[in-house]
């Protein structure tokens, strides 16, 4: 008889997307996603960090101040990442599971994509411009916009 406890894949690919956020280097704010395509198969990964080649020592982490000296100016999120990082022919149809919901520059990228789905697990900022922008847009694009439903199953990873 199989195992009766194993984690569906909202689960799973929420997990990936948490997990991910745990590599970005940012001390308020740590995003994860995780594109999937419609067989349930990865097919990209990111999360939020200075672009390749910036150092994470040498740009700014701070959220007060000139443009310049924020992190603002600089920070690659984790959705635009996890498209970036896609080598394959195209977006179409996948869905996004994500950290938190999508900023409007980020989600004009997953609408151009094609991304038909997106799960999110935190919608904190629902109520500032970026984020009611970003549904706006979401929306008459006819993009579903899934809050992601805690199962309450605790999984511990150690490393």
């Amino acid at each position: 008889m199989k195992r009766q406890d194993y984690i569906n894949w909202d689960e799973y690919f929420m997990g990936i997307a948490l997990w991910s956020a745990k590599r970005s280097k940012d001390p308020n704010t740590c995003v994860g996603a995780c594109i999937v395509g419609d067989d349930n198969r990865i097919l990209s990964v990111g999360y939020n960090g200075m672009p390749a080649g910036c150092s994470d020592d040498e740009f700014p982490w701070e959220r007060e101040g000139d443009v310049f000296n924020t992190k603002y100016a600089y920070v690659c999120h984790a959705e635009m990442n996890a498209i970036l990082n896609y080598n394959g022919s195209q977006l179409k149809g996948s869905r996004l599971y994500v950290t938190l919901f999508p900023c409007n520059e980020c989600t004009k990228a997953i609408i151009q994509k094609g991304i038909k789905e997106i799960i999110y697990y935190s919608d904190k900022y629902k109520d500032t411009p970026s984020s009611l922008t970003a549904r706006r847009m979401l929306t008459s694009a006819g993009i579903k916009l899934t809050p992601y439903k805690m199962s309450g199953k605790e999984i511990k990873l150690e490393v």
